[in-house]
């Protein structure tokens, strides 16, 4: 399959789906780390290849650093997925899944907060990068 804008907007659906599932059954107010084992069940529901608690390579000056730096999802390795459970987005949060989108060099990332009411509207921003936008768009 070749990977496209369409394509990688198509499996951002689906991924938004499964969260959408996972806030359905368990509403908001658990712990981030409930939501995270839902969603992965989830995932293997509808086929999706996510890594979980993906170390991600930190290179400093050309050498790779051991500082534990972990993503909670990386989906179909395409999309990085970051999981709060909290009052609101604030741009550290922001800035971390972008920065988890570029070092691992995949153009999309979704931010997504289970402690909303609405999930669809106030739980999640997608981000995406130079490497989405070199991608054909079908």
């Amino acid at each position: 399959m070749e990977i496209t804008q369409k394509y990688i907007n198509e499996l951002t659906y689906k991924i938004t789906g499964a969260c959408i599932e996972v806030h359905k059954i368990l509403g908001p107010g658990l712990f981030e780390n409930v939501y995270h084992q839902c969603l992965k069940k989830e995932f293997d529901l509808l086929n999706l290849k996510a890594k979980s608690e993906l170390e991600i390579p930190f290179n400093y000056k050309g050498e790779i650093i051991d500082c534990k730096v972990k993503c909670d999802f990386l989906v179909e390795d395409l999309i990085v997925i970051e999981l709060k459970s909290i009052v609101e987005f604030h741009n550290i949060h922001r800035a971390q899944t972008m920065n988890y989108m570029n070092l691992l060099k995949v153009p999309k990332a979704i931010l997504v907060n289970f402690n909303v009411k609405n999930l669809y509207h106030d739980g999640h921003e997608t981000f995406v990068n130079q490497y989405f936008s070199k991608l054909p768009k079908n």
